[in-house]
């Protein structure tokens, strides 16, 4: 099939000039070869981030004076009410409040709250994971590991994971991770605290 000639090349192209005058030709390519160069150097500019998102990776680990059969359900977000006094979930499902795999609930940060989803709850396996979003501005993974280290000795270990959804976020992340890099020891004291009433044993520091 033939093409039809696009209207007005003639126009735009002299005969007395463009590819049959070689300097005029050379011209045009400089000039249009400076100009695409210059394109591409904006687009790739324009496509660069302002600041890449802050994203930190912290992990501790703690042993938990009880059997593995006691510690693990602890980390059910309802359950863990019972050693985490100031841990107010407000359950979304299910309702009532039970744990379950794929849970759903908010909590309350000061002013501002996050919603939290359970990803996994194999109390068998020791493994329990949790992500949450606060403020549409830093995203985290919470994930926990069990073994049974010995009959009335369990032993935990946690994975935080944060990431700045936004730039002005990053500060925000990095003060999260500070405070996670502590909470092996506050978590520690606080589970171990439950058992120690939960036995009627004198208080130990």
């Amino acid at each position: 099939m033939k093409e039809k000639q696009w209207p007005g090349v003639r126009d735009r192209w002299p005969e007395d000039g463009g590819a049959r005058n070689p300097i005029r030709c050379r011209l045009y390519i400089m000039f249009a070869g400076a100009f695409m160069i210059a394109m591409i150097s904006t687009s790739l500019l324009a496509q660069e981030p302002a600041s890449a998102s802050t994203h930190t990776r912290t992990e501790f680990h703690f042993t938990a004076n009880g059997s593995f059969e006691q510690v693990a359900p602890l980390f059910g977000a309802n359950e863990e009410r019972k050693w985490a006094p100031d841990w107010n979930p407000q359950f979304l499902y299910p309702i009532p409040a039970h744990d379950q795999q794929g849970m759903v609930f908010r909590v309350e940060h000061g002013d501002h709250s996050s919603v939290w989803v359970n990803t996994a709850f194999d109390l068998a396996a020791g493994h329990i994971q949790y992500t949450y979003v606060l403020n549409d501005a830093m995203a985290t993974l919470i994930e926990i590991h069990l073994t049974r280290d010995s009959a009335q000795k369990t032993g935990v270990t946690v994975l935080y994971e944060r990431t700045a959804l936004i730039p002005e976020a990053n500060e925000h992340v990095q003060h999260f991770a500070k405070g996670d890099e502590k909470a092996g020891k506050e978590w520690e004291d606080a589970i171990n605290g439950y058992f120690t009433k939960l036995r009627g044993e004198p208080g130990k520091k």
